[in-house]
């Protein structure tokens, strides 16, 4: 066994590595003098000193000096190193005048080789030469102090060969390390690779994201200053209502922002987790050394997985300016102060006189005489049973939608429970699929237990926020595929919104279960 190795006397205690502005202790003890700065500082509190090797009291904070014949060694050393390169840690076992680099360790001999001593270094076949490494011992079995030249792929496991011929691994599939080493590489290059493409579609989203928070401000801006052209005819008779309505363009564009702040910090921290996890992969794949690769520690794909959180659908999950909000403000104020004056900011869309087709009502629903009001009586209508009748307590509108933009007011006139929305003329009239939200071809906002919710395709949102207000908004853009729902109270509140490219013409459809329904004109006084 090889004599203690010379280059321990160069090793700091504390950091392991080569002195770095080397200090000494009264006691004779070397240290870097960063390194005992900072023991001693976290001794100052008590007043008690002492070295960290030895332990020998020191009765107030010593003075450090520099200890220069080693100091002079470990410069000689690092000066031996070509620029660019780190400094190895690891010396020539034989060289004992003087600490000279070792380039490969003999696993057989336990022993690290200088290029000299490498070029006399015994070539028999029990040699087996690596990298240079302090942790020889560890290379070799610890059951039959073999060297590690197998892997055994049932209990992954790095073995020698008497574990494979006669110990706890006998008659288990084993690989060379080389092997083994080479379908590893090949598994963490595929995540490698997988990380890459996720990492750059976490980006794109990241840019789809300032886009069209630009874009929002761009909007912003816009509308803003057709807000204010506007005002200016009006000034003396609506200045409040002009800041009221630029404050409502403000807060949304500051909702906005904050969402998409707020996303895009989410995304880029999932991207310095992607980074994190792919630079210790890059690592791993970057080692020579075959055990080295096998035995660092293998990362879980759910752990990968579990920052994959965000959705794709950014844009629309962080909202949008909300036109219709601010149309619905300056036409109920205007209304009641200026019916002559045109307004040209904005684009009204169409309010449609919705009228109820009775002949689609199911038996336990009662239409009014002006077909504008659904209500549940309780009892049967004893209605004939056509292919148009529903089976359940809900009616189609006469009224469809094919293009445009259209806004619709109704009103809750009873407790109790109900869904409205819209579908196209093909929904199911009977069956399980046939109420509104319970299948693909409608979309509902419901009341239940005064509590909000929407479904689409059988699929229920519970939204987090309670019921307030009788009086609701039903906003359809159909070119866009957009449908939105309102709370008609003062200040006006968005309810949800759902996308869709819409295939077929559109009809309001509702749903009521001890309540009653009113539609009317979105510009009919209440």
């Amino acid at each position: 066994m090889a004599s203690a190795d010379p280059r321990d006397e160069l090793l700091c205690s504390m950091c392991m590595s080569l002195y770095t502005d080397l200090v000494t202790l009264r006691c004779g003890h070397n240290f870097c003098r960063v390194c005992i700065d900072r023991v001693l500082d976290t001794q100052d509190e008590s007043g008690d000193y002492s070295c960290p090797e030895c332990g020998e009291e020191i009765q107030s904070r010593p003075a450090l000096k520099k200890n220069r014949k080693p100091s002079n060694i470990v410069e000689k050393v690092k000066s031996t190193v070509p620029p660019g390169e780190e400094v190895s840690q690891i010396f020539c076992t034989y060289c004992i005048h003087s600490p000279v680099p070792a380039v490969r360790s003999c696993l057989h001999c336990e022993a690290s080789l200088c290029d000299n001593h490498l070029r006399v270094h015994s070539k028999a076949a029990e040699d087996v030469l690596s990298d240079p490494s302090t942790s020889l011992e560890k290379r070799k079995c610890s059951v039959h102090k073999k060297i590690l030249e197998y892997y055994c792929t049932e209990d992954a496991a790095c073995i020698c060969v008497s574990c494979s011929l006669t110990g706890e691994h006998r008659g288990h599939q084993i690989e060379t390390l080389a092997e083994a080493s080479v379908k590893k590489m090949e598994q963490l290059r595929t995540v490698l690779d997988s990380l890459f493409s996720k990492r750059e579609v976490k980006v794109s989203r990241i840019q789809a994201l300032y886009n069209h928070m630009t874009n929002v401000h761009d909007r912003a801006d816009s509308v803003g200053q057709t807000i204010s052209q506007f005002f200016t005819e009006i000034r003396r008779r609506v200045d409040d209502l002009e800041k009221k309505v630029l404050s409502e363009i403000s807060r949304q564009e500051e909702q906005v922002s904050l969402s998409v702040s707020e996303l895009i910090k989410q995304l880029e921290k999932e991207i310095e987790d992607f980074s994190r996890v792919m630079s210790s992969i890059q690592q791993m794949c970057d080692m020579k050394d075959p055990l080295m690769v096998l035995k660092a520690q293998e990362l879980e794909r759910s752990d990968i997985c579990e920052v994959d959180t965000c959705t794709k659908d950014d844009v629309h999950n962080v909202g949008d300016l909300d036109r219709l909000v601010i149309s619905t403000m300056i036409r109920t104020a205007m209304e009641k102060v200026a019916q002559e004056i045109k307004f040209k900011g904005f684009k009204m869309p169409d309010a449609p006189d919705i009228l109820l087709d009775i002949n689609t009502a199911g038996n336990d629903v009662a239409v009014s005489e002006d077909l504008k009001v659904a209500s549940w009586p309780g009892i049967s209508q004893n209605r004939p049973d056509t292919p148009k009748i529903f089976q359940s307590c809900q009616v189609l509108s006469e009224d469809l939608f094919s293009s445009g933009n259209h806004f619709l007011e109704l009103e809750s006139i009873d407790g109790g429970d109900w869904c409205v929305g819209m579908s196209y003329a093909t929904v199911d009239r009977k069956g399980e699929h046939c109420v509104i939200g319970y299948n693909d071809k409608s979309w509902a906002l419901r009341l239940w237990s005064n509590q909000y919710s929407v479904i689409h395709d059988s699929k229920i949102i519970q939204l987090p926020v309670q019921h307030s207000c009788k009086k609701l908004g039903l906003y359809l853009d159909y070119e866009a595929g957009q449908m939105s729902f309102y709370e008609m109270c003062d200040p006006i509140r968005h309810l949800h919104t759902f996308y869709a490219t819409f295939t077929e013409p559109l009809h309001v459809l509702c749903w009521v279960l001890g309540s009653s329904l009113r539609f009317s004109r979105g510009n009919d006084d209440k």
